[in-house]
């Protein structure tokens, strides 16, 4: 590790922190339904551009929580939608070519 990320051992514990995800995968939003936060968990088998995005159903885009290269590893994101309104959102994950899109639900 460089310092900049932390590995998280509380992840899925199928993964511990000194092993290396054997593939990308974008985990669903826990708690889900939320109000204001959730957290997001995503695994990198190898170093990428990743963007970490929150949509709403028109398209738009809400919030961009990660955008920035990163290592391979386990990590976690807290989304806080405090800002936005009620309703169903989508999150994306896009890493390398890997592309993946989960539901999440936000109940004020």
């Amino acid at each position: 590790s460089d310092g900049s990320i932390v590995l998280l051992d509380s992840f899925p514990s199928s993964i511990n922190d000194n092993s290396t995800p054997l593939s990308y995968s974008l985990a669903q939003n826990y708690p889900n339904p939320f109000n204001p936060t959730t957290t997001i968990n995503y695994s990198l088998p190898y170093t990428s551009d990743v963007t970490l995005e929150v949509i709403n159903m028109l398209g738009q885009k809400v919030a961009s929580l990660t955008n920035t290269r990163q290592v391979a590893g386990s990590y976690s994101v807290e989304f806080d939608a405090s800002n936005l309104s009620s309703g169903i959102y989508l999150y994306r994950l896009q890493a390398g070519n890997f592309v993946q899109t989960r539901k999440l639900t936000l109940i004020k």
